[in-house]
């Protein structure tokens, strides 16, 4: 009888929540705990003439929604209903980026304790693929000395992932490249570094393609040393000296990574920069190291840069538009703004840009895949072409993100709030989650470095459910 009654109640649970996966239901008190759920839910639907819980415009309907709390040991995946279909152990030390590959496997960061780079936030260590079932297929480390991954990682279509590093370069490394002494707060500098992992095996990797920013700096400090030149006059190269007080040896803060295969170009955030960056893929690494070469022909220079003039002296504060930004990556072909750019601008509490919002910016690109430019002027545009802010309830100063989705509609994570949320290009809220949902425990908690969505029928998912 017992079993008959559970089966009843099984049942029930489904049908009055058809878009719920059986099998996160394991016990006669979940069942009974749900079905309360429903019967609350119908009630609150009817009373406000509905019972349709997704908007009818929104994006996420037939799409799944990866959250992944930092420092969590297991991460979850929602449908649009907010139901948790799946989730993935993914052991101690959790990092921040987390993505879902074509095979249905996970790729997690994870975090290890470096005493070389004693960083604030995004250390990483080390990377970790995740079976659909919990197994562990590939674990790789990125700890020594000399490097520290770190914040973010890139998927790639052949199957390689693409990782940001710091690496290590001593004071008098930096002293002789021209920065200036007296700025040196820490001992060390931590320039960024790029890595194109191969994976071998279950812990092995080829390290086949790399670009390293130590190899494109310019400074107008001291022409007595290395990479002297006036900063205005080379767009392609980064300041050394800029950016000085606001994160010590880590003085980019790199938190983003994309990649475009159509153009085989990287985009990169540089959040103490204030800057979004675009550089060539398609160069050897040796090309990567220098200023010519790649089908752009200029090695590992800067392709293309934004959000801040002011940082290769082509502009003055008032035209910076990004500030301490996450998440830049392209807009995905076939959906509304394709090739531009989205990110989320997290804001300065020291400036009156002190609020956060989502943004898109049509980049100057030209057929050849290049990007416009002058020999004075800073890159284009002048503007964004969307913006969503709510400066009454929303606002994360740290890690966040936003994902253009293919009704027009865009995917924002406000991070530190734990709070996600789709938005109407008019700037209407449609859907929303947070954090406590899953876990009540955790309102915020660590927080969420991006919230990733994908849709149901993509190779991910196949066979899955």
């Amino acid at each position: 009888m017992k079993d008959r009654n559970t089966a009843w109640l099984q049942w029930l649970v489904i049908s009055l929540d058809p878009g719920l996966d059986s099998r996160i239901i394991v016990d006669r008190k979940n069942m009974k705990h749900h079905i309360r759920s429903c019967i609350v839910a119908f009630l609150i639907a009817g009373l406000s003439g509905g019972t349709d819980s997704i908007a009818q415009d929104s994006g996420l309907t037939d799409r799944f929604v990866l959250i992944a709390p930092i420092g969590s040991d297991t991460a979850y995946l929602i449908n649009a209903e907010k139901q948790v279909v799946h989730t993935w152990p993914c052991g101690g030390g959790a990092g921040n980026a987390t993505y879902l590959l074509d095979d249905g496997s996970l790729l997690r960061t994870g975090k290890v304790e470096n005493p070389v780079f004693q960083a604030r936030g995004g250390a990483g260590g080390y990377l970790k693929k995740i079976a659909w079932d919990g197994t562990v297929q590939w674990e790789y480390s990125l700890s020594n000395d000399e490097h520290l991954s770190h914040h973010d990682v890139e998927p790639m279509p052949n199957g390689h992932v693409l990782v940001i590093a710091w690496e290590y370069r001593s004071r008098a490394d930096a002293i002789a490249a021209g920065r200036n002494p007296e700025t040196m707060s820490q001992d060390a500098l931590w320039p960024e570094r790029i890595l194109e992992l191969k994976p071998q095996g279950k812990n092995e990797a080829d390290i086949v393609w790399e670009w390293h920013l130590w190899d494109h700096l310019i400074q107008d400090f001291d022409d007595t040393k290395a990479n002297f030149g006036k900063v205005a006059d080379h767009p392609e190269l980064v300041n050394l000296n800029y950016g000085i007080r606001r994160g010590g040896s880590d003085w980019i803060h790199m938190n983003s990574i994309d990649y475009n295969p159509e153009l085989d170009q990287i985009a990169l955030s540089a959040r103490w920069f204030d800057e979004m960056w675009v550089i060539d893929h398609s160069t050897t690494t040796q090309e990567a190291a220098g200023h010519s070469g790649g089908k752009y022909g200029r090695g590992g220079d800067l392709l293309y840069r934004w959000g801040n003039p002011g940082a290769y002296g082509r502009g003055t504060p008032a035209d910076r538009l990004f500030f301490a930004q996450h998440d830049v990556r392209w807009i995905e072909p076939g959906l509304p703004g394709e090739g531009n750019f989205t990110l989320f601008n997290n804001g300065n509490q020291q400036t009156e840009r002190n609020f956060s919002s989502a943004d898109e910016f049509a980049p100057p690109l030209n057929s050849d895949g290049t990007y416009e430019g002058s020999d004075a002027d800073a890159f284009g545009p002048k503007t964004v072409v969307w913006s969503y802010s709510d400066k009454e309830n929303f606002a994360s100063n740290r890690i966040s993100g936003a994902q253009r989705l293919p009704n027009g509609n865009t995917l924002v994570c406000s991070g530190e709030q734990g709070w996600v949320f789709e938005v109407t290009p008019e700037g209407k809220r449609i859907w929303e989650f947070e954090l406590s949902e899953i876990s009540p425990t955790r309102r915020g908690g660590g927080g969420l470095f991006r919230a990733p969505t994908y849709p149901a029928d993509s190779p991910t998912f196949r066979g899955k459910f």
